[in-house]
């Protein structure tokens, strides 16, 4: 009697555990009854960037498990652009993905860093948490991906941070995966309407929707890396497989330059044991990769997004406010910018 064949298993970068992705992918996996099997996954080291300059304690222990290192504090950049750009992307909503853009842009504003924000999903979450109404808005990234008589200093916008500028977005950008699909060279929209402002720019964080679909493609085909930021908990670590791939197809066929720089655990409680055994497996295959800042639950959050501004403004002295600008100093000091 025959037998089908298993479909072959994914490939993984070389940054990461290839059983981990072989282990996520598979099909409508039972969730194990004992906490131990549901993060059973091989342990290889994997290798980390360089961290020379970093000071590391060999006594303190930070959240992620590893030896709280001290990251240098940025210096004064002596002139401007052209900008890194930084897809925020996590196909799993919820995530704190929308709240990480608008706080690490702040941040980096803050070390005198100029920064573009580009709101890329729908639901305009960026934007009004920035303070954009959105029915005063006449023009959005819609019509700038679409209309190629708009220019992107039409829709450019100042927001109340210095350094900080945005591009912002409706729901009317909901139509924009159709209206593009038809058009030559689809994939590389984003890129070709952010060209000309790139110069004024140290820095261009894209708030992805989450879904990996024309859009969100867009933001990968542009951009120079990837910021995945991730929720503690077991679904999530699934869900990165699933973005993995996506990553690995615009890398080979329309990025080669696309490359991981950081995964930024967000919502993170340490006083629960799944909580703390996800983070130590996130650690354990992803190494390095992983932000040694840490972004914990707190009500700050919610409260910065009815009042339309960053936390590093609303609350500067918050937990929250301080941990995003660690993150703003870890991106600063691995991008060498």
């Amino acid at each position: 009697m025959s037998t089908s064949q298993p479909p072959a298993a994914e490939s993984a970068p070389p940054h990461v555990n290839a059983q981990l992705f072989e282990r996520v992918n598979e099909s409508a996996p039972a969730v194990p009854s004992e906490p131990e099997a549901m993060f059973e996954i091989d342990t290889t080291p994997v290798a980390s960037p360089p961290a020379e300059t970093l000071t590391v304690s060999a006594e303190e222990l930070g959240p992620t498990g590893r030896p709280v290192r001290e990251v240098p504090q940025p210096t004064p950049l002596a002139h401007h652009g052209p900008a890194m750009i930084i897809a925020m992307c996590n196909q799993k909503g919820g995530v704190g993905k929308t709240t990480s853009t608008i706080n690490l842009g702040a941040s980096l504003a803050e070390y005198g860093r100029r920064v573009l924000l580009v709101d890329l999903d729908p639901q305009g979450a960026l934007s009004a948490g920035l303070g954009v109404q959105h029915h005063d808005l006449e023009l959005t990234v819609h019509n700038l991906l679409v209309e190629p008589r708009v220019s992107i200093d039409d829709v450019l916008m100042r927001t109340r941070v210095d350094g900080l500028d945005l591009l912002p977005s409706n729901i009317d950008l909901s139509a924009a995966e159709i209206q593009l699909v038809t058009e030559v060279g689809r994939e590389q929209t984003l890129r070709r309407v952010l060209h000309p402002v790139l110069d004024r720019y140290d820095y261009v964080l894209i708030d992805c929707q989450p879904s990996l679909g024309l859009l969100t493609v867009n933001a990968l085909a542009c951009a120079d890396s990837v910021i995945i930021p991730m929720e503690c908990e077991y679904f999530s670590l699934r869900g990165l497989a699933l973005l993995n791939d996506t990553v690995e197809k615009v890398h080979d066929r329309l990025n080669p330059k696309l490359e991981l720089a950081g995964i930024v655990v967000t919502m993170f409680d340490a006083r629960t044991l799944h909580a703390r055994e996800v983070m130590a497996r996130v650690v354990e295959v992803f190494g390095d990769v992983v932000y040694d800042t840490v972004i914990n639950r707190t009500v700050r959050f919610p409260e910065t997004s009815v009042a339309g501004e960053p936390i590093t403004t609303w609350a500067p002295k918050s937990a929250g406010a301080e941990a995003y600008r660690a993150l703003a100093r870890e991106v600063i000091h691995r991008s060498g910018r």
